[in-house]
């Protein structure tokens, strides 16, 4: 059975390779690899986006959450649900600039500073990210394979990841998001109802779980739900994966389209998600002590469903990690090539050049991943301190870009700095264990003060007519 679930993906990572290999003979620009040749129409656009979005921080994070507190875990999506909703106000505006990365609009905002360190926080997110997806990939490898040692299915999904990112760069991973995502929805759909069904209805699943596990409201504090809530919907707000997906599309149009439509589809997926979790968590409660609460629908699949339908929950599993893990290599490569490279030592260079070097930088950042993926398997909590980096330090810089004009470059400066160091200092100080207040808190209201009191305290800039790029 679990042979027939392990060879299921491997046939569908290759053909997801193919896919690349055969789209990377259209890749002979920069913004072929980084954006697509801005030809992306609305519902290409919502897959990539809603398969990137929907990564290991749901299927593993949220579903970890659910087993231990039950399905008052409904709350954790509230905060991206509400960032893509304001987010769906600036796609357009983002896809006017004609950018290739985020950090092309923070330097025709501020300045060079605001470019540079919007870098630092990105590859710092960004990496930390990639780096558990290896994790989470390698646990299902493992669980379709328990006789794979776990070490080796972390190098063999790194592999894949790499080699399939540098193939073709937002030319493959656009594409095959689309693919990702068919498959997560119908995965998800199939699945639930089935599992339902085999838990016993609502009677069923009340009977296995504690009664704390059956309230909407209470298990979790309004202390910890911010913790949960404000690192994703301050990501989200800011991500790069976001924008440069706006960059991609054809039209501004476009961009805000399919962002209405990840608004759906991000709440459909991560509230299905959390309720499959619950059913999930009855079938395999053990008095709470699931050694790995985190892969309770990945352990239903093994136990409790068909060898079809095991196999496509694997497979919608790995989707939703595969995609993430990609998207989330591609932007950092691009940024450190576009915004440090071309930026600064070499503005020059051929086209031809600078699509070799994305893919070196690719192959670079995914070691440097694989290295920090031996380090933790608390994927929610990792998953939060990578959101909080980024959404403290670039989001408020950024978003005031669009809708503050009086933001000056030394408060942009100040902001991110400030978002970064709180969130350090917190985490690593161990503040956030002595108070009980997660380092998002204290880290966002940081940033914002130093955005707004250096900025006023400064000479405005010169209005952009917002079509600026490098």
């Amino acid at each position: 059975m679990n042979s027939a679930y392990f060879w299921t993906i491997v046939v569908y990572l290759i053909f997801l390779v193919g896919i690349g290999a055969i789209r990377s003979r259209s890749v002979e620009r920069q913004e072929d690899f980084s954006v697509a040749g801005r030809q992306l129409g609305t519902f290409v656009l919502f897959g990539t986006m809603l398969a990137t979005w929907i990564g290991t921080g749901s299927i593993f994070g949220n579903a970890g959450k659910v087993y231990e507190v039950g399905i008052a875990a409904w709350i954790l999506p509230l905060g991206a649900l509400v960032g893509i909703a304001a987010l769906s106000f600036l796609a357009a505006r983002a896809r006017r600039f004609e950018a290739i990365t985020v950090q092309d609009i923070l330097e025709a905002r501020y300045n060079k500073w605001a470019r540079l360190l919007g870098v630092i926080a990105l590859v710092m997110t960004a990496v930390t990210i990639v780096s558990y997806q290896y994790r989470a990939a390698a646990a299902v490898l493992n669980l379709t394979m328990p006789s794979l040692d776990f070490r080796l299915a972390v190098i063999i999904v790194a592999a894949f990841i790499i080699i399939y990112t540098a193939l073709a760069g937002m030319f493959s991973v656009a594409y095959t998001d689309v693919a990702m995502g068919v498959t997560m929805i119908i995965g998800i759909l199939i699945t639930l109802p089935y599992l339902w069904f085999t838990a016993g209805g609502y009677q069923g699943i009340a009977a296995s779980l504690p009664p704390d596990h059956l309230k909407l409201i209470g298990p979790i504090s309004w202390v910890q739900a911010l913790g949960y809530i404000l690192p994703p919907g301050l990501l989200v707000l800011g991500d790069a994966n976001m924008y440069q997906r706006f960059f991609s599309a054809q039209t501004e149009g476009k961009a805000r389209a399919a962002t209405l439509w990840l608004l759906v589809g991000v709440a459909y997926m991560e509230w299905m998600i959390i309720l499959t979790a619950w059913v999930a968590s009855a079938l395999e409660w053990q008095d709470g002590k699931l050694a790995q609460p985190g892969r309770v629908i990945a352990y239903v699949a093994r136990d409790h469903l068909p060898v079809w339908l095991g196999a496509l929950v694997m497979t919608t599993i790995m989707a939703i990690i595969m995609s993430t893990a990609i998207s989330y290599l591609l932007v950092p490569a691009t940024a450190l090539i576009r915004d440090i490279y071309q930026r600064f030592i070499d503005p020059q260079a051929s086209e031809r050049r600078l699509v070799w070097l994305l893919r070196a930088t690719v192959v670079a950042l995914g070691a440097i991943a694989y290295v920090i993926s031996t380090y933790s398997d608390k994927f929610l909590e990792v998953a939060l301190r990578a959101y909080t980096i980024y959404g403290t330090g670039v989001t408020p810089s950024l978003i005031a870009a669009f809708i503050w004009p009086r933001a000056t470059a030394a408060g942009a400066v100040a902001s991110i700095v400030t978002g970064i160091v709180t969130t350090l200092v917190w985490e690593f100080g161990g503040l956030g264990t002595r108070t009980g207040v997660d380092p998002v808190i204290p880290a966002i209201i940081l940033s914002v003060l130093a955005l707004v009191s250096v900025s006023l305290l400064g000479s405005p800039k010169k209005k952009t007519d917002g079509r600026e790029s490098r």
